[in-house]
């Protein structure tokens, strides 16, 4: 019994200081102090080298300065701890897409499919997820058409947009047309987007179509000037 209680006055202090660093490294990573707030998530991560939390954080700091092969480091580590979370799979596929955008084209060109299978596995163990369909949207439309770019395989997706979220179905419906030029269809996307939600983002990208496609400037201010009116 004595030992026992030895031991705990051993372990007890250490274990409170590795929480309070992580409190601390949470802290400071939602107060965007990203650089010493990875200083302490890696130290932590030395005593706890499989905590999901701390691996995604490590991520997303890396992915955030733009060091995508550690940034894929740590979410390959976290879908080969934990291989059903979809969160994981979206996050690996967007930093290995952002790698391939970097990179020279015949090495983007062996990326490709694992950025695709990444966002659609995403999808399998999340039906739900939103993020993974609009990130294959964005792929779909920037990839050229002779390696898999396709404005119909955008729209498949759009349309299941369509039936998770009305506004996520016409802001991406909006945003494909916006992308083939076709900006009259884009702003009538974009207003039902506004008519439904009423959100800041849908008025944002309202008025930046009108400001910024359609050169309409006074459009746009009077957009921005409506979604201010409606918080009152």
């Amino acid at each position: 019994m004595k030992r026992f209680l030895f031991l705990m006055f051993i372990v007890m202090p250490m274990f409170a200081m590795s929480q309070s660093d992580f409190e601390k490294a949470e802290k400071l990573f939602n107060a965007n102090n990203f650089e010493q707030s990875r200083v302490l998530f890696e130290s932590y991560l030395k005593d706890n080298p499989n905590n999901l939390k701390t691996l995604e954080y490590l991520g997303d700091i890396e992915g955030h300065n733009k060091s995508w092969d550690k940034a894929i480091y740590y979410y390959q580590k976290l879908k080969q701890i934990k291989p059903s979370e979809a969160n994981y799979y979206y996050k690996y596929g967007g930093v290995l897409g952002m790698k391939a955008k970097d990179s020279n084209k015949f090495a983007a060109l062996g990326m490709i499919s694992d950025v695709k299978a990444a966002f659609e596995k995403a999808i399998i163990l999340n039906p739900k997820h939103l993020e993974a369909r609009w990130a294959l949207i964005e792929l779909y439309l920037q990839l050229p058409g002779i390696v898999g770019g396709s404005e119909r395989k955008a729209l498949h997706y759009a349309n299941e947009l369509s039936r998770l979220s009305t506004i996520d179905g016409y802001l991406s419906k909006g945003h494909i047309a916006e992308y083939f030029g076709r900006y009259l269809e884009a702003e009538k996307y974009y207003k039902k987007a506004v008519e439904i939600g009423k959100s800041k983002n849908s008025y944002q990208i309202l008025a930046n179509l009108y400001k910024n496609k359609m050169r309409q400037p006074e459009k746009a201010k009077s957009v921005l000037e409506d979604f201010e009116k409606q918080k009152i």
